[in-house]
């Protein structure tokens, strides 16, 4: 099979089935450093990508070894370039919309561009992500990667020492607010009149010399500069030069036909290396527990769980272990 985007969108255009050993869905750092080392592994596959992703607004990605403050878009396009150079890759931009079980393999349809892929493998991996929502602030998302992030651990050194604004509404708003004033000691906690809060959560905030504000937030105030305040629906303006955000997030796996368990959040309950319930089907990333991780993270998991596949589709191996030595 030739490598690139090409030979996938011809084959769509003429309705040919490709098949393959590995499709893996999701061309993030989850699904691209499982695709690279899948192919390192001499293992033909077909990586589809929607590129919808999570981070397109963010301008810089920290904590990721040899690339802190790249973008995100190109760190995904450095990673797509690398899969694309071996020639057992195939990689088209589409949207899944079926993965079925097909005998002792998996049927792949996808859609984009007016173009269908249909392909057969062996096994799928899912690396699709999540789709998050934020709090109904008109202008969060005007700030939202420069101003306001939502990933502490990724963008909590570049506001460290500024009044930051915390804008949780959900139930895990005291460990989060404690864990963020680890980079500010100037912290005030909007939960946007959500009853998240109850007494001994209080005083633990209080305690840490956090401020709690209950009230409904109208609106981030700000200009060309960045934010500036944080506006509540009473009038109250106070300033802030900086926020992060708790969003929810959605997994969205409807195109996937297949009886797998998922946690109390419908995140892809997975073993270590990646493998869910199903044969043939592992997924990685942002779409198993806990959830949205750093980049790097990701990226590692990744790797694992294709040297997971690599070996499942082998067969017959014993007593290896997980890690990679």
């Amino acid at each position: 099979m030739g490598h690139g985007s090409s030979p996938a969108a011809s084959a769509g255009t003429h309705a040919e089935v490709l098949a393959v050993d590995v499709v893996v869905v999701g061309a993030g750092p989850a699904g691209l450093s499982a695709a690279l080392n899948l192919v390192r592994a001499r293992r033909t596959v077909l990586l589809i990508d929607a590129n919808r992703p999570r981070n397109a607004a963010t301008l810089q990605s920290h904590g990721y070894l040899t690339r802190d403050g790249i973008s995100p878009l190109e760190l995904r396009k450095l990673g797509r370039a690398e899969v694309e150079a071996y020639p057992e890759a195939t990689v088209v931009q589409a949207v899944v919309d079926e993965v079925v079980p097909d005998g002792a393999g998996w049927r792949v349809h996808a859609t984009g561009r007016g173009t269908a892929v249909s392909a057969t493998a062996r096994a799928v991996v899912v690396a699709t992500g999540l789709r998050e929502e934020f709090p109904a602030l008109p202008s969060l998302r005007a700030f939202y990667g420069t101003s306001v992030h939502s990933c502490v651990e990724c963008d909590g050194y570049e506001k460290a020492g500024e009044a930051l604004a915390f804008v949780c509404e959900t139930p895990d708003v005291v460990d989060r607010a404690l864990y963020l004033a680890a980079w500010s000691d100037d912290l005030v906690v909007y939960t946007n009149g959500a009853r998240t809060l109850d007494d001994a959560g209080s005083e633990r905030l209080a305690a840490a010399g956090i401020r709690v504000d209950e009230r409904p937030v109208a609106d981030l105030e700000g200009d060309r500069s960045g934010m500036t305040g944080v506006r509540l629906q009473d009038g109250h303006v106070e300033p802030r030069t900086g926020a992060f955000v708790r969003p929810t997030w959605h997994v969205d796996l409807d195109w996937l036909r297949a009886d797998v368990e998922r946690d109390a959040e419908g995140l892809l309950v997975v073993d270590a290396s990646g493998r869910t319930g199903v044969p043939g089907l592992y997924a990685v990333g942002d779409v198993t527990p806990p959830g949205p991780e750093q980049l790097i993270v990701a990226a590692g998991h990744g790797a694992r769980t294709a040297f997971a596949v690599h070996r499942d589709l082998v067969g017959g191996l014993r007593d290896v272990r997980d890690a990679v030595q």
